[in-house]
């Protein structure tokens, strides 16, 4: 589980609320309105005040990259710093059958990243957060570049690590989407946080 504590995220008034395993949780606002912001704090990638724990450990009681393992922030945008995909895996198990559950083909993970299209790399950025199984995960906008089949496809994967009891939070700007994975969401309006049924 993972559960804010008053966290001070900029913009917003103190934030608590928690995220039980097998769950999603909707983020939803207008843009500009705080949820990148949210969930970088939450992945520990921006200084913040308060506290957030994963199954009763606190974020500061771990290093950065050990708390990021555990609780995994994927990018609306995703950045990349290898010449192919598969540079950015740290392991193969079970890599080329997430590619594929994904839509892609496994010889694309072999491909310079540049020849990718913006939807693919997306596909391929989500393949990198959850391939090694972190206990959370952030997806910012994950399906945002995709066409249907293409987000259905990414739907059922994030959908199988909800089954496994990973907790998920999703930004997302399709209602359709939120239905569809979340049972709660939390709505960020004026600097103001309410967390209700999806």
């Amino acid at each position: 589980m993972l559960r804010t504590d008053s966290l001070e995220v900029y913009g917003l008034q103190p934030v608590s609320f928690e995220v039980a395993g097998g769950e999603c949780l909707a983020v939803q606002g207008p843009s500009g309105s705080g949820k990148t912001v949210l969930l970088r704090a939450l992945a520990d990638l921006d200084p913040v005040a308060g506290r957030i724990f994963l199954d009763g450990t606190e974020r500061n009681a771990l290093s950065g990259p050990e708390w990021r393992k555990r609780v995994r922030y994927a990018a609306a945008e995703p950045g990349w710093w290898g010449e192919t995909p598969r540079e950015h895996f740290a392991q193969g198990e079970g890599l080329d059958e997430l590619v594929t559950a994904l839509g892609l083909r496994v010889a694309q993970l072999d491909q310079s990243i540049a020849l990718l299209s913006t939807g693919e790399r997306q596909r391929m950025a989500l393949a990198r957060a959850i391939i090694d199984g972190p206990c959370v995960l952030l997806l910012d906008e994950p399906t945002g570049a995709l066409d249907a089949k293409a987000t259905a496809q990414a739907e059922r994967v994030i959908k199988r690590q909800l089954k496994k009891g990973h907790a998920v939070i999703l930004v997302s700007h399709d209602p359709g989407q939120v239905k569809r994975l979340a049972g709660r969401k939390l709505t960020i309006r004026g600097g103001r946080v309410r967390v209700s049924r999806a």
